[in-house]
């Protein structure tokens, strides 16, 4: 089920070599994070488990994966030339486009040529003695680093329940998130999705119109909004582009960290009628922006009643049998999990071969060899999609042991939830740094920006460590144990803490219930790192030689710094519950 390429280059596997840093991972994360260490004049190795560079955009190449940012805003920020020449076709860009803009990242900074694919990080051990990083691999690789930078993604973790019988099904098992590269064919199979989440949402319609018969397993029903997605208006491509800095910072000022429109007011202070033509507005416009109808949509439940009957009586208008209208109908709080974006997903379930089977109350029995039980009826299939989605911000960490002081291991350490300062590094990990880690806001932000700011801070901390002749960067157990308080204490002032999402790890089995992104909001996320390195790093151990007491040059990280002339959301907005945080 895994799609790494087929015939992987043959090498020579890299021992005892030493390197500044070495990068777990080629997406968006470890791309940029290369990019910038090269330009600082120091030596990386990037190892990528997948066959290519784009992270979550190589691995997810599912009948109808598409980015629910648009497309002029999903995109790096850090070089105005590469915003200039590059052109998106389409409102919201489709997985391969994505993947076709990634490689011409990497091919325009020529990044290759310090990344090794097909190749997998199995261990990475703090060397107490020497303070260096020993990193090993799949490929009989052996290298030192002075820092380790985990750039594997939130979203990166397959996870396939362990169905009773699984080895017993006869045909073929996918998972949307390890999509064979050379695609697959579904034209008249019975079909059996399992999963009704973001990836299932968007390949359902495809698969349906190649399928001669489609099943769908549901657990648990999402909300969803129509995307509207269109070909890109030139005219709109052309006003971004003459002045592509001013969207960048407005989105910076978001606390989604994208820029869309939205109503401060509060949902309980409309009108009924008001609030209809508000929402009836915002859906005909679609996509994510529909959670800015209103400011305390996800912090007041009354308010968020409104949004979830007008979103359920959407569904039950378009699905023509009410039975499967209401097997479709969540709920749960609106916006509580990812809402999803979708191009004809409930209308899907007006096709007479399209079947929705509700496994909430009783799961998933077993496979057979033919297909699949649920409540005691067996469904003949001849292929199954699995959609159900990852271990979540974690997942990838726990594949690779990672041992730190005193042989802690990264995953004994986050036994009952991970825990980090700021989402950047963790006690008793000194140089081990986590691009969109656990304790940031990663998945609640547009992730690009969240991945450049993180990348943009790391890289200025190594300068200020070469500046003052730190071999070691550690945060201290106070600030750390203060962080993840603050992180759960503020993921409580939202309606997102009520529920079971893969936010707080509810879709795997025996996982702690912690709510791992910070919730807070982007800007506010942005001026605590800005003033954590302002004031000398503080919270972090720096290991630097007496007397050096030079302070942290702000380079990359200037640029996000908020100017008073932006439409920013305070803090003390933010904090008032009137904003929208997707």
């Amino acid at each position: 089920m895994t799609p790494n390429s087929k015939n992987p280059k043959k090498r020579t596997a890299e021992d005892n070599v030493s390197f500044d840093a070495v990068i777990v991972g080629a997406g968006f994360a470890g791309m940029y994070m290369l990019h910038c260490l090269r330009g600082m004049g120091l030596s990386a190795r990037v190892y990528e488990a997948g066959g290519g560079v784009g992270g979550t955009w190589y691995w997810n190449q599912y009948p109808g994966a598409r980015c629910d940012v648009e497309s002029m805003q999903y995109s790096y920020s850090f070089s105005e030339e590469l915003d200039q020449e590059w052109s998106w076709s389409e409102k919201y860009s489709p997985q391969p486009e994505i993947l076709a803009y990634a490689n011409h990242v990497a091919d325009r900074f020529n990044l290759r040529k310090n990344i090794l694919f097909d190749t997998q990080v199995t261990t990475a051990t703090f060397d107490e003695h020497k303070k260096r990083w020993h990193i090993e691999t799949n490929r009989g690789d052996q290298v030192n680093a002075q820092f380790c930078i985990m750039a594997v993604g939130c979203l990166s973790a397959a996870n396939t329940p362990p169905f009773d019988g699984i080895s017993d099904f006869q045909g073929p098992i996918y998972h949307t998130g390890e999509w064979p590269h050379d695609g697959v064919n579904l034209e008249g199979l019975h079909v059996g999705v399992i999963g009704t989440g973001s990836s299932a949402i968007q390949c359902i319609p495809i698969i349906s119109r190649q399928a001669s018969s489609l099943t769908v397993f549901q657990r648990t029903p999402n909300y969803s909004v129509p995307a509207w997605n269109e070909v890109m208006e030139p005219e709109y491509e052309q006003a971004v582009k003459a002045d592509y800095p001013a969207l960048r910072a407005k989105a910076r000022a978001r606390p989604a960290g994208f820029y869309f429109p939205f109503n401060m007011q509060s949902a309980l202070d409309a009108t009924p009628e008001e609030r209809k033509h508000q929402y009836e507005k915002r859906w005909e416009s679609g996509g994510l922006p529909f959670l800015g109808a209103y400011g305390d949509l996800l912090f007041e439940k009354a308010a968020n009643d409104t949004i979830a009957e007008f979103a359920r009586e959407k569904i039950r208008n378009i699905v023509k049998d009410p039975i499967t209208a209401e097997l479709l109908c969540p709920d749960n709080v609106f916006g509580c999990k990812r809402l999803c974006v979708d191009s004809g997903y409930f209308e899907t379930y007006n096709q007479d071969h399209v079947t929705l089977v509700d496994v909430s109350k009783n799961p998933i029995e077993r496979f057979t060899n033919q297909g699949i039980v649920a409540d005691g009826v067996e469904y003949p299939l001849d292929a199954i999609v699995c959609a159900t989605g990852f271990a979540a911000m974690t997942g990838a960490f726990d594949k690779i042991r990672i041992t730190g002081r005193d042989g802690l291991t990264l995953t004994e350490k986050w036994q009952a939830g991970p825990r980090t300062y700021l989402g950047l590094s963790s006690v008793g990990f000194p140089n081990l740094f986590m691009i969109t880690g656990p304790g940031s806001p990663s998945v609640l932000a547009s992730m690009i920006q969240a991945i450049e700011q993180h990348v943009d801070w790391m890289a200025d901390c190594i300068g200020h460590m070469r500046d003052v002749g730190a071999e070691t960067i550690e945060p201290m157990s106070q600030y750390e144990d203060d962080w993840v308080e603050h992180v759960n204490e503020v993921s409580k002032v939202s309606l997102r803490s009520t529920c079971s999402s893969w936010y707080v790890g509810a879709n795997i089995p025996g996982r702690p219930r912690v709510f791992m992104p910070y919730i807070g909001g982007f800007p506010i996320y942005v001026d605590k790192c800005n003033e954590v390195m302002t004031k000398g790093f503080e919270g972090f151990l720096l290991d630097k030689v007496v007397g050096t007491e030079v302070p942290p040059k702000i380079r990359r990280t200037e640029r996000w710094r908020m100017a008073l002339d932006i439409d920013v959301i305070s803090p003390a907005t933010i904090a008032a519950r009137r904003v929208p945080i997707i």
